[in-house]
């Protein structure tokens, strides 16, 4: 019998490699910058096309590579980072294995130019699918320049599964952006089809985080800082005020390596204990330094996970810092001295003053008719003492005399009116119990009498179910109404939402949405669905593509069932909303027309029923 087991070509090698190095666009994006980075550069250029599946090149002004290092960087685990195996737990560098360049080379067209300053003529290589085509001396600047064309060209069972270009874009700018945080001291750029999506200078931290996620993010971070023996903390957490539904916007780097790490995430999540509701996630931006020894990053394919040797000590710290500075946010008080009511003001009691009641006077001997000769000296309300002595008139009315009959006839007539309006309120009170069965309980549940007994609404969650399926119908049938805003809003977003809203911008119109790009990361809003009116444009935007973020990730949901249910939840009215009479009326007649009426979106009822025999068990106990 003849061996069986043989030795794999290394095309074929490669290729199975890149199945876990390069699983989308954005993975090569990820080893080209950070090769860009080991190699020094301050200045890095990414250009993609198609969402990286025509082109992705990255130009850096780094240390270049010699003929001999431009051809070996492409073969399989060739690295200029180690040496020996004790080298893996002293790394500092972003790649280390050598398996990227081969991995991309093996399922894309490949295209080489690179520099050293030394040299007066740089290195262009071609190669496709781990095949090298061509290699020649070239002129071109100090640095690399690598165009990854055609991704995945030689295997298209692997390129079918790519996802529509904004979903990919999407990762590409997620990557994009934990390179860009992790080295706010690099300059980077980003242009996607010719467009420029990304200035980025080289600045500190903060200004960094504000570049990527927007100017408004200036006033919402608290700065946390710890030295220890153990670890270095330093970075941002958002306010709590300004916690979202998703946790897209968390990042944690240790020695400038973004990592995933479940076990830390928590440290932060309980700092924000009694600060946030259960399904809110903070933001922040965290970097641990820490002795390479003390931690094991190779465990994972994408180098996103890492293993600590004394880990609950580090979670202690960064529970303890982030509390620590949420507490000096929340609870150090500003003070104006400049102010009228300072607090010196306020603690000074002011000295003991007297109390004078009001007092009438008035004279019960007066006759308004009595004659002028019979009047005593006393002041008439149409007459004063005159400087002689006597009295003069002033100004006395025509037929004064009649004004009591007046006075009484109007009397009398207010007390008819009275007795009328009395009559017609206890006449209403008895009409209302059966007029109106409807009753609000503590702005939040309508409680409606029924034949058995009585039924309880959860109003918020009734209008969900009702708005809901009124959207899915306006989905399908594209029948959405707008209600035009008097003063059109301009909504800026970053990247990865601008994509999204890029992607479902077609079905966002269908709902009654009248939006149109206006500029870099930035949309126009023009008019929103009619059932909504009640809402500002940016925040029902926003609300909307996170709700639909958080849908996809915990749901999986279908897009256009997504869509409805996060507008739904925006725009339904809340829990606490007080709701007149014809209000009650017609949200339940709207529900009740509904297909599920008693389904909640979370999937709970909207309906409680009680039935007079439960009500008599009760009192009977």
């Amino acid at each position: 019998m003849s061996d069986i087991i043989q030795l794999l070509p290394d095309a074929v090698a490669n290729q199975i490699a890149a199945g876990e190095v390069v699983q989308r666009p954005a993975s090569a994006v990820k080893e080209l910058v950070e090769n860009a980075i080991d190699a020094g550069a301050d200045k890095i250029q990414l250009i993609v096309k198609d969402a990286g599946k025509a082109l992705i090149q990255v130009i850096d002004n780094g240390c270049g590579m010699s003929l001999t290092d431009a051809r070996m960087c492409f073969e399989r685990h060739a690295t200029s980072k180690i040496r020996k195996a004790d080298d893996l737990f002293a790394i500092r560098t972003m790649g280390f294995r050598g398996e990227a360049m081969a991995s991309i080379a093996a399922i894309a067209q490949v295209e080489l130019k690179t520099r050293r300053h030394e040299d007066e003529l740089g290195t262009c290589i071609t190669i496709e699918g781990s095949e090298v085509i061509s290699q020649e001396p070239c002129s071109a600047p100090t640095g690399t320049s690598i165009a990854v064309k055609n991704l995945f060209y030689n295997t298209p069972a692997r390129r079918n599964f790519l996802k529509s270009n904004p979903v990919e874009m999407r990762h590409i700018i997620d990557e994009f952006q934990r390179v860009a945080l992790a080295h706010p001291q690099i300059f980077f750029t980003l242009h996607h089809d010719s467009q420029e999506v990304y200035h980025l200078p080289a600045t500190a931290l903060k200004q960094r985080i504000v570049h990527l996620f927007g100017a408004n993010y200036n006033q919402r971070l608290v700065p946390v800082e710890e030295d220890t023996t153990i670890i270095k903390l330093r970075g941002f957490v958002g306010k709590p005020e300004f916690a979202r539904k998703t946790r897209g916007e968390q990042f944690f780097f240790v020695n400038n390596r973004f990592i995933r790490d479940s076990y830390l995430n928590h440290a932060v999540t309980t700092a924000f204990e009694e600060l946030l509701p259960d399904d809110c996630f903070p933001f922040y931006v965290l970097f641990i330094d820490i002795d390479p020894s003390k931690i094991d990053i190779n465990v994972h394919p994408t180098k996103t996970e890492i293993k600590y040797q004394d880990e609950k000590a580090i979670y202690a710290i960064i529970r303890s810092a982030v509390k620590r500075a949420l507490g000096k946010y929340n609870i150090t008080p500003t003070l104006d001295f400049d102010q009228e009511n300072s607090i010196e003001h306020l603690i000074t009691p002011k000295p003991f003053e007297e109390i004078i009641a009001p007092t009438i006077s008035f004279n019960p001997n007066f006759n308004p008719f009595a004659t002028t000769e019979d009047k005593p000296r006393q002041e008439h309300p149409f007459l004063r003492e005159s400087s002689g002595g006597g009295y003069r008139k002033e100004s006395i009315p025509q037929n004064w005399d009649t004004l009591y009959e007046i006075s009484k006839k109007e009397t009398l007539f207010q007390h008819e009116i009275h007795e009328e309006k009395t009559i017609a309120v206890e006449e209403q009170e008895v009409s209302k119990p059966s007029e109106a069965q409807l009753f609000q309980i503590h702005n939040r549940f309508i409680l409606s009498q029924i034949k058995s007994g009585f039924m309880l609404i959860n109003q918020q969650t009734a209008h969900e179910r009702i708005l809901y399926e009124r959207f899915l119908q306006q989905l399908q049938n594209h029948s959405g109404v707008s209600q035009q805003s008097l003063f059109p809003q301009s909504v800026t977003l970053n990247g990865s939402d601008f994509e999204l809203l890029r992607e479902l911008l077609p079905d966002i119109r269908a709902l009654g949405f009248d939006i149109r790009e206006f500029g870099k990361n930035t949309v126009v809003v023009e008019g929103i669905p009619a059932e909504l009116n009640n809402v500002g444009e940016h925040e029902l935007l926003e609300h909307l593509l996170e709700g639909f973020k958080n849908n996809m990730a915990i749901l999986k949901l279908d897009k256009r069932d997504n869509l409805a249910r996060s507008l739904a939840r925006n725009g339904a009215i809340k829990t606490g909303t007080k709701l007149s009479l014809e209000e009650m009326n017609q949200l339940i007649d709207q529900l009740f027309a509904c297909q599920s009426p008693n389904q909640a979106l979370n999937g709970k009822p909207v309906i409680s029923t009680f039935t007079m025999n439960e009500l008599m068990e009760r009192f009977e106990k």
